[in-house]
């Protein structure tokens, strides 16, 4: 047996680490493998939250004929896409970017998209580059694209050298989320203060409106202060540049 293929003993420890809630690291130092290893596996295998042992080793023994059988092939769309890097290096990043999204409470796919397009570095793919890199139906990347604009994480494009529309993250686009989250935290925050003014604010459920009102408020000021001042900063900084790009 190959040094680095997961058994089902390995996948059992896994999904048992992952009910006890353990950290990847942790789960990885109980089998004896790589963090990476075990990000990967439960990245591609339904996260945290939908990992079954048999079902991915089922798909794992599947994958392994699939490779004894098939002549690796990169076209070079992708190779362009990472510039240049082993894809194996550029989907260990994405998986771990991914399972840092998620947690966070972005929906799955959403952050696979997400995660592909932070780690090329034109910051840009087409949905059949989305398709060909995470093995996903058009209709996914259609839906996930849809949910990342309403963010204000991702804009679309047109190819200028083709009819297909490019899916696009600015080098701001923290930044622009975080201004979009802002927006609407402080329309929760006025709404809390009309609610208050209604209820009247001398009613505890009045003053607790009025209070989270006002909390929101400071924060999100203290929040967007923030955000203005580094981004002014880093968005003068030259942007650095390698052999691939």
């Amino acid at each position: 047996m190959p040094g680095d293929r997961l058994t089902l003993q390995d996948r059992r420890q896994i999904a048992a680490g992952l009910r006890e809630r353990l950290t990847y690291a942790a789960i990885g130092r109980r089998i004896g493998r790589p963090t990476s290893t075990v990000t990967r596996e439960v990245v591609r295998n339904g996260g945290p939250r939908g990992y079954h042992a048999e079902a991915a080793h089922q798909a794992g023994t599947r994958h392994a004929r699939q490779g004894r059988t098939t002549a690796p092939t990169t076209s070079p769309g992708r190779r362009a896409d990472l510039g240049g890097r082993d894809p194996r290096v550029v989907d260990e990043v994405g998986a771990q970017s991914m399972e840092l999204m998620i947690q966070a409470g972005l929906p799955q796919m959403m952050a696979k998209v997400l995660a592909a397009l932070f780690t090329t570095d034109s910051g840009s793919l087409t949905s059949a580059e989305l398709m060909r890199r995470l093995h996903v139906s058009p209709a996914s990347i259609s839906k996930a694209i849809s949910y990342l604009e309403s963010q204000a994480l991702v804009k679309r494009e047109r190819d200028p050298h083709s009819r297909a529309e490019r899916y696009v993250i600015d080098d701001d686009v923290v930044f622009q989320s975080i201004m979009a989250s802002a927006r609407n935290q402080t329309q929760i925050a006025e709404a809390c203060a009309t609610g208050a003014q209604k209820l009247g604010t001398t009613t505890p459920a009045g003053a607790r409106l009025e209070n989270t009102s006002q909390f929101l408020l400071h924060v999100m000021d203290d929040l967007v202060r923030s955000a203005e001042y580094w981004h002014k900063i880093y968005s003068t900084r030259p942007r650095k540049t390698s052999e691939t790009d």
